[in-house]
């Protein structure tokens, strides 16, 4: 897989559809249900993707093997997505590999981890990447902040070393904002996730804005990944993300979730190779668009998400 390549990605992703489609029971029943027959797709725009909600509702699994551990998203009762996984470790090695891609070595950083509300639930696959992440950079400063916020204060003014990435989500990163003012010019700050309803939404650069000014940088990067998919895609500044080789964004009409768009806003698809033994064709519930360098932009969520979508397998 990390072989793939711009020349390479539309025909691996054509052969893993193809039997994704023979040997996923969700996947094959959903197509039948949308009369589709994958012998005739030619071409990565003609796929359906799977809604993400059926991994509220089902077992998303592509042949027979035994899961070693399950991701879970955050929500309400019965609403909760949850991703079955082949090999930790592979997910684990993965995820390393985008992040020091884009950033280089975790061993030249001091990684500090701001993530309440996915620390206060299990199954977070956020919370094992930042974990195994904290333990590749060999630093005492590392780890996980929950409540004790001014050991995390006191940890960013000691160090001087090497550059400190101070990783949170957006609630959390702006109640400290408001608390402190930190100088973390030499390091970055990356936000993920959002309000999770502990505080107003708020649009993208007024959060970055804010941020920037209390924390002393030029720009707040983000990471773009969720429950459902094993690859991550980052931001280094204004929301523009970038997706490793093997992981391609699609935006697709609001209206028709069969057509693509290039020029508007709408529902962002992933194809992501890794989800070999899942389903590496998901419809998410995020608005976006692509931008004019390749990147794509998530310009918010879909009104409700919840109902939209086939619900033909639903009972």
């Amino acid at each position: 897989m990390y072989s793939v390549n711009e020349g390479t990605f539309e025909n691996i992703a054509l052969e893993l559809f193809r039997f994704q489609a023979q040997y996923n029971p969700v996947y094959n029943h959903y197509l039948k249900c949308l009369h589709v027959d994958p012998t005739r797709i030619t071409s990565l725009e003609r796929i359906p993707f799977l809604p993400i909600s059926f991994f509220k509702t089902h077992s998303v699994k592509t042949g027979d093997w035994q899961t070693q551990t399950e991701f879970t998203s955050s929500g309400t009762t019965g609403s909760t997505s949850r991703h079955a996984v082949h090999n930790l470790d592979f997910y684990l090695t993965l995820s390393q590999r985008i992040f020091e891609s884009r950033y280089g070595p975790l061993t030249n950083y001091h990684l500090l981890a701001l993530l309440p509300s996915y620390l206060e639930r299990t199954g977070s696959s956020l919370v094992a990447m930042i974990d195994h992440f904290v333990k590749q950079t060999q630093s005492d400063y590392s780890g996980f902040y929950l409540h004790n916020v001014h050991d995390l204060v006191n940890a960013i003014t000691q160090i001087k070393d090497r550059p400190v990435i101070l990783w949170g989500v957006s609630f959390a990163l702006l109640d400290l904002a408001e608390k402190f003012v930190l100088d973390l010019s030499n390091g970055m700050v990356m936000e993920t996730g959002g309000m999770k309803g502990r505080r107003r939404e708020l649009i993208r650069e007024e959060l970055h804005t804010i941020l920037c000014d209390r924390f002393q940088v030029s720009v707040i990067h983000s990471e773009y990944g969720m429950t459902e998919l094993l690859s991550q895609a980052y931001s280094a500044g204004r929301g523009y993300y970038t997706c490793p080789p093997w992981m391609k964004v699609f935006i697709r009409d609001l209206n028709d979730p069969f057509q693509t768009v290039s020029e508007r806003a709408g529902i962002i698809n992933v194809v992501d190779l890794a989800n070999f033994h899942t389903c590496s064709f998901i419809e998410t519930q995020d608005l976006g668009r692509i931008t004019q360098s390749g990147n794509f932009e998530v310009l918010g969520r879909m009104d409700n998400s919840d109902v939209r979508g086939c619900n033909l397998l639903v009972g």
